[in-house]
């Protein structure tokens, strides 16, 4: 037996809660993954798991073990980059998760630049607009656009987002242009809502020394940036969208800003990733080459003076 590689198994199997998902984020079978376990257990002469059909939950004796398998792979993965890094650059397979619409318009169009710089990465970046758990899905890092309410991860703030206010030529040719937010009540909205929480999202407005945050009629709401977007363009109604996505349509006049004299407040966007894990050179590669991607975008980068953020249990997926 693999004493190392047995280590590492057992602690995905705690950190996923099941011999199933562990094995598929180590990609492994699951009978491997079961004979290590069982293997290990009979090695220590001590019962690490229990097991029953429907989950599997640490004994006292295993959840000792796991606290120390952490500190030891971490130390064996700290001593191997230690006598890598002037050698080799980072290499193996890294899992990130990203919103779909910050995704598509802002990290995919610079990957080749970040494959030119680390090109023995395997990048599996998973795009949706819901909120994972880092842990249980075995993904090493996320970017987060919101304030964050999972104090358990470790968090780099790399971006703010500006909101524009818009609509579709058809829509305000039909229904009129509003000049004030509180106009809003009187037209169609495509409003947003968390796919976590099924809540529907209220919108604000800011402008001197008003403001204004109000729940706004709407005839459909989403929970994915690709259809909200979509939304918009077929005149559907008002949609309050970030910049970065928003210029090309913008240019192209599909869509058309209106009650440009108001703001709404930025969002933050943060790199995150679990704090019980090594921070390993692959991971801190890409949590730098997002920050410098953001900080050279003129629809992302950090303000000299930093932004208030949205209200803590706001969530959005771009």
């Amino acid at each position: 037996m693999n004493k190392l590689q047995a280590m590492e198994v057992f602690v995905q199997v705690v950190d996923a809660g099941g011999f199933t998902r562990a094995a598929e984020n180590m990609q492994l079978p699951k009978a491997t993954v079961s004979t290590l376990i069982q293997s290990l257990e009979a090695a220590l002469s001590v019962k690490l798991l229990h097991r029953t059909t429907r989950q599997v939950s640490v004994t006292a004796d295993g959840a000792a073990y796991y606290e120390r398998c952490l500190r030891i792979l971490s130390d064996v993965r700290e001593a191997e980059e230690s006598l890598s890094r002037t050698r080799l650059s980072p290499s193996g397979r890294l899992r990130v998760d990203a919103p779909t619409g910050l995704a598509s318009s802002v990290l995919i169009p610079a990957l080749p630049d970040f494959f030119r710089r680390y090109p023995d990465i395997q990048l599996e970046l998973g795009c949706s607009d819901r909120t994972i758990d880092l842990i249980e899905e075995g993904v090493d890092c996320a970017v987060r656009g919101g304030a964050l309410a999972d104090s358990s991860l470790i968090a780099r703030r790399v971006g703010i987002l500006e909101f524009i206010t818009c609509a579709a030529p058809s829509y305000l040719n039909q229904y009129g242009r509003p000049s004030h937010p509180e106009e809003l009540k009187r037209h169609r909205c495509v409003n947003y809502f968390s796919s976590r929480t099924g809540k529907i999202f209220d919108w604000d407005f800011a402008r001197d020394d008003q403001r204004i945050q109000l729940p706004l009629p709407g005839v459909i709401a989403l929970n994915d940036s690709v259809a909200y977007t979509a939304a918009g363009l077929a005149g559907l109604g008002i949609v309050q969208m970030p910049n970065f996505m928003l210029e090309p349509m913008l240019s192209a006049g599909t869509l058309e800003q209106i009650l440009a004299d108001w703001s709404s407040d930025p969002l933050p966007v943060h790199v995150v990733y679990p704090q019980n894990r090594h921070l390993s050179a692959k991971v801190r590669v890409f949590v730098e080459w997002v920050a410098e991607l953001f900080s050279n975008h003129p629809g992302m980068r950090l303000p000299k003076i930093p932004a208030a953020a949205r209200p803590a249990n706001f969530e959005l997926a771009l």
